[in-house]
């Protein structure tokens, strides 16, 4: 790839992630407008880790928090809120994971088309404005129980299909559970640490029968204009969300979607 496919996959990986618009359905479709070829599995892996060290920064207080919690909590002190809610992202974790290694090549084989996508988006985006409008939003994070955490994380198994959109799907079942945008935003991306971790690592061991050659200049560009995009979107939309809601989201999915239904399918 050259230096402008690796900037713009990357901005677009960056920027997507972390709203609710589906950062792997862009991806898919990029290369298709333009007519790229697929920019590989190590791309993926390095732009993926660019957000991981994102969210990670961005949250580090919470983080280290929670991993203090529940340190606390397993040397027999107690679990307190924090270290209930690092057992609530575990929990939220373990259907996506369990099912991205059960379906995950079924998934990549049959469920990546322009069409899965367009439909996937104006769907889901449609759920979302209805969860933002109609949801009570009195809720705050640190009141999740394990039955939010099992709702939200069995919603994030759709985020396996291309166009459905982790954080979108996750703070749809987060905001119709009753929690605020803010918390309902929050816990989603907390709950992207793991994930990203554990496909990122699962990814990994494919690449060991995949060298990445010499390829090591543009992967690091790579990690580091997601990382620095992620970040800079997780910081506007916590200001964003809180003002005007997720009406806008959902708008642009809708749009997207009738874009990709008139030109690719």
């Amino acid at each position: 790839m050259d230096t402008v496919q690796i900037i713009l996959l990357a901005l677009l990986q960056g920027l997507t992630e972390f709203l609710p618009i589906s950062s792997s359905g862009h991806l898919v479709l990029l290369p298709k407008f333009v007519g790229w070829e697929d920019q590989g599995l190590a791309f993926d892996v390095a732009v993926h880790l660019g957000t991981l060290f994102a969210v990670l920064i961005y949250f580090r207080a919470d983080v280290m928090r929670i991993v203090r919690a529940l340190l606390a909590g397993v040397a027999g002190r107690g679990f307190n809120a924090d270290a209930m809610l690092g057992l609530h992202v575990g929990i939220a974790t373990v259907p996506v994971a369990l099912c991205g290694l059960l379906l995950g090549d079924l998934i990549d084989g049959h469920l990546r088309s322009a069409a899965v996508i367009a439909t996937t988006t104006a769907v889901f985006g449609v759920l979302l404005y209805v969860a933002d409008r109609f949801g009570q939003r009195t809720r705050k994070m640190d009141g999740a129980t394990f039955v939010d955490a099992l709702v939200v994380g069995c919603a994030q198994v759709l985020a396996l299909v291309p166009g459905t959109s982790r954080s979108g799907i996750t703070m749809t079942a987060a905001l119709a559970r009753g929690f605020d945008r803010e918390g309902a935003a929050h816990f989603s991306f907390l709950m992207a640490i793991p994930v990203i971790l554990l496909a990122s690592a699962y990814q990994t061991l494919k690449l060991v029968s995949e060298p990445v050659g010499g390829a090591w200049r543009e992967l690091g560009l790579g990690v580091l204009v997601s990382g620095v995009a992620a970040y800079l979107c997780i910081g506007w939309f916590m200001r964003f969300v809180s003002r005007a809601g997720m009406w806008v989201f959902a708008l642009y999915r809708i749009a997207l979607a009738i874009v990709i239904f008139a030109l690719l399918v």
